[in-house]
């Protein structure tokens, strides 16, 4: 068994994803990785963590990636896995997932990506809760609009800087 994001890796190594950052350019919107506990601490340790922001890199340019910190197998959960999503404890699970929130504002990154997909939906809560303006996006959406094959309909979610992106 291995994770989606090491193969993601390994085909735009090898040339079988042809991903560019060429579409962040001239916008050059900053990007943060939320390192998922699931994926990172539990499961597959600090290669996966290379793996995802080398891929990260490659989609929206080294330059446009910020760091958080802590990060890696040391970053802090975010609050949603786990169940919390679905446990009706909405207060204490957006008071526990705070401290992510303020991690992630002090990049000063536009957008938070996020892995998994309960990271995802706990992060973009966060965000509308205590009202940051950081956007969510998976990575899979941003290889999909690194390849120029992200549909209309695959945007919704998106801020408003990057809903006509390559259309």
């Amino acid at each position: 068994m291995d994770s989606i994001f090491n193969y993601y890796a390994k085909w735009i190594r090898n040339g079988d994803l042809k991903v560019s950052a060429d579409w962040n350019k001239d916008l050059k919107l900053k990007f943060t990785l939320h390192d998922p506990c699931q994926t990172v601490r539990k499961s597959y340790g600090d290669p996966i963590a290379e793996e995802m922001r080398y891929v990260l890199k490659k989609v929206v340019g080294e330059e446009n990636f910020v760091e958080m910190h802590p990060n890696r197998s040391n970053n802090y959960c975010c609050g949603g896995g786990g169940g919390s999503l679905q446990s009706g404890f909405v207060s204490e699970r957006r008071e526990y997932g705070k401290l992510k929130m303020e991690q992630i504002q002090a990049t000063g990154a536009t957008y938070c990506v996020a892995p998994c997909h309960n990271c995802h939906s706990q992060i973009h809560d966060l965000s509308e809760h205590y009202k940051t303006g950081v956007h969510t996006v998976h990575l899979w959406t941003l290889i999909c609009l690194s390849l120029g094959c992200l549909g209309e309909n695959e945007r919704t979610y998106l801020g408003p800087e990057l809903k006509e992106v390559g259309l």
